[in-house]
């Protein structure tokens, strides 16, 4: 039995259902439901949740709602909303309206008055930030990379100096063009982990500075294949030993008791978002 603040046949409602990215196991008690209860679900590809429908034994009756026909075919569930219905968006695997469809729809049923629930749920992005060791109190999604290696210069060019930690959807077959495009802009240095195939067999999550990441994928051709995630340090401001601040420093001297030189190094400079050399070469002088 479905609590009445889950989902309500008095009340026509549109619910943002996130669907696994990868393991079955990921679907929530609360999107089974719901995915039963509803008029109708409103897919991405409706071939591709008939497969996750099927698994659940969910007969609801699907709409496909695409990039191609969005905004053609949201006042039609705006209509079926506004009629009584209510209705589930899908995307073919996480939160939809992260780089999938379903931006239309929710602006025109807000615009309509209709309710709109979302359930929480899988999201790449998240997954792959929560895992990767990056800094997450700060973070942009960018979506995904553009096609053409101008558009992906400029876009790397526009993040070169942002501090936070911005992420990015590539695809297999640009996954090279694209870091090298990186490696041009931001240099061998800068922190980037892939993440890829997120919940499957084969997911694998590797940081590394730039230059060292392309040699490693570069080693085997599975590591280029699957669906990718791709996250990129925050930009740090150049140190020198004179402008490193005190409290940097005392820092560095408290972890050098219990840590090797480098690794106290590494972990200062994270803390501080600072250049970990200025650091190491400060240690080696004054420690």
């Amino acid at each position: 039995m479905i609590d009445n603040k889950t989902f309500s046949n008095e009340i026509p409602t549109l619910y943002i259902v996130p669907t696994p990215i990868g393991n079955l196991g990921d679907i929530t008690q609360r999107a089974i439901e719901v995915l039963n209860s509803v008029d109708l679900i409103a897919a991405e590809d409706t071939r591709h949740t008939g497969k996750l429908l099927a698994h659940f034994n969910i007969q609801t009756r699907t709409f496909a709602l695409h990039d191609h026909n969005e905004q053609q075919k949201a006042q039609v569930l705006v209509d079926k909303l506004t009629q009584g219905q209510s209705i589930a968006l899908v995307s073919d695997a996480g939160t939809p309206l992260i780089s999938d469809p379903g931006y239309h729809l929710v602006t025109q049923c807000r615009q309509a008055g209709v309710r709109v629930v979302p359930l929480p749920g899988a999201c790449a992005v998240i997954a792959a930030l929560s895992a990767s060791g990056l800094p997450s109190d700060r973070f942009s999604f960018e979506g995904f990379l553009p096609a053409k290696s101008k558009g992906r210069k400029d876009k790397f060019l526009e993040i070169a100096k942002v501090a936070r930690t911005c992420i990015f959807y590539e695809s297999p077959h640009r996954i090279m063009d694209s870091l090298a495009d990186m490696l041009e802009i931001l240099g061998p240095d800068r922190e980037v982990v892939l993440a890829r195939e997120l919940t499957k067999t084969f997911e694998t999550i590797q940081g590394l500075p730039l230059g060292e990441l392309i040699d490693w994928i570069n080693e085997d051709d599975n590591r280029k294949r699957g669906e990718m995630v791709l996250l990129v340090h925050g930009y740090r401001e150049e140190a020198t030993e004179d402008s490193l601040p005190d409290e940097a420093t005392r820092t560095l001297a408290i972890l050098t008791k219990e840590l090797p030189l480098k690794k106290a190094a590494a972990m200062a400079a994270e803390i501080y978002n600072l250049k970990k050399n200025a650091l190491y070469k400060w240690g080696l002088e004054n420690i």
